[in-house]
C-alpha cells in the first residue's frame, strides 16, 4: 500500500512540472523567436517480484515474470527548434532568419550568445548594430552617420545610402554571419531572448546566409514564437487531469489503509 502512494506522488510531482512548462510556453508567447519546451517523462526504477523466464513452483518458466513500476520521473525538457511565423515590421535593422541558424551576440564579458531574435538596434554612440540589451552583434556591424537606407540581402550583405555620399551610391558595409550547432537542443538557455553553447550542444560552426545548413536574411521581419496556444491549452487540461487522477489514487490508498486498521482494531 505505501507502494501506491509513492509512486502517485511521483506522477503528481511529474504533471506539476509538466505545468511548470507549459506556464513558460505560454507566457512567451509573444516572446520573439521563442522556442517552446516540452517535458520527457522517463520510468523510474522497476520492482522485479520475479523475473521473466524464472522457474515456477510447478517447475515450468515464467512467461512474463511480475514487474512493478515504481512511479516517473522527469527525463530532459526538448526545446523545439521548429521556425515561428514571421511578422512584417518594416524596420531595415529587423532581421528575421528563414531556415536554420543563429545571430552570434558578443556578450559584455567577452563571451558569445547566440539568437534567433533579429531585433536590431543602432548605438547612438559608437555607430554599432547591438541587440535591445546592448550587446555587440559578432562580427562587428558599423553603420556610421549620416545614414539615409540600410538594406541587407538574403545572404547577409549590408549596404548603405548616405546623405552626405552620391545620390544612389551604396557603400557596403560588411555582412552578417551566421552559427549552427550539431545539436541545438543542448543549448543552455539565458535571459534576453540568448543561448550559450554546452558541450552538448557541440561547437558552433559559422558560415554565411543561403549557405548549406543555414537560412536566409529576410529584412524588415521578425519570428515570432513557435508556441500554439490550442496545442499548449490541450497540453494543460491532460496534465491536470493526470495530476487529478494520480491524486486520486492516494485517496484511494489512504481509504483502503483507514479499512485494513479498522480490521485489526
Amino acid at each position: 500500500m505505501d507502494r501506491s502512494l509513492f509512486t502517485a506522488a511521483t506522477g503528481m510531482k511529474a504533471q506539476q512540472t509538466n505545468i511548470d512548462v507549459i506556464s513558460n510556453n505560454l507566457a512567451n508567447i509573444n516572446t520573439t523567436a521563442y522556442k517552446k519546451s516540452q517535458a520527457h517523462f522517463s520510468t523510474l526504477y522497476t520492482q522485479i517480484v520475479k523475473a521473466p523466464g524464472g522457474q515456477l513452483s510447478t517447475g515450468q518458466t515464467s512467461p512474463s515474470g511480475v514487474q512493478i513500476g515504481l512511479g516517473v520521473q522527469l527525463d530532459a525538457t526538448n526545446k523545439a527548434f521548429t521556425m515561428g511565423s514571421l511578422t512584417n515590421t518594416g524596420n531595415s535593422l529587423d532581421l528575421a532568419i528563414e531556415g536554420d541558424g543563429f545571430f552570434q551576440i558578443q556578450m559584455p564579458n567577452g563571451q558569445f550568445g547566440y539568437t534567433r531574435d533579429g531585433n536590431f538596434q543602432i548605438d547612438g554612440q559608437t555607430g554599432d548594430v547591438v541587440t535591445n540589451q546592448g550587446y555587440l552583434v559578432f562580427p562587428s556591424i558599423n553603420i556610421g552617420e549620416d545614414v539615409d537606407k540600410i538594406m541587407v540581402s538574403n545572404d547577409g550583405q549590408i549596404t548603405v545610402t548616405r546623405s552626405s555620399g552620391s545620390a544612389g551610391q551604396a557603400d557596403n558595409i560588411g555582412d552578417i554571419r551566421l552559427v549552427n550547432f550539431a545539436n541545438p537542443s543542448g543549448l543552455l538557455e539565458h535571459s534576453d531572448n540568448l543561448y550559450m553553447a554546452s558541450q552538448a550542444s557541440g561547437r558552433p560552426i559559422d558560415g554565411d546566409p543561403m549557405e548549406e545548413n543555414f537560412g536566409g536574411i529576410r529584412q524588415g521581419f521578425l519570428e515570432g514564437s513557435n508556441v500554439k496556444v490550442v496545442e499548449e491549452i490541450v497540453n494543460m487540461i491532460t496534465a491536470q487531469r493526470s495530476y487529478e487522477a494520480s491524486s486520486n489514487v492516494i485517496k484511494a490508498s489512504d481509504e483502503m489503509l483507514r479499512q485494513a486498521n479498522n480490521i485489526v482494531s
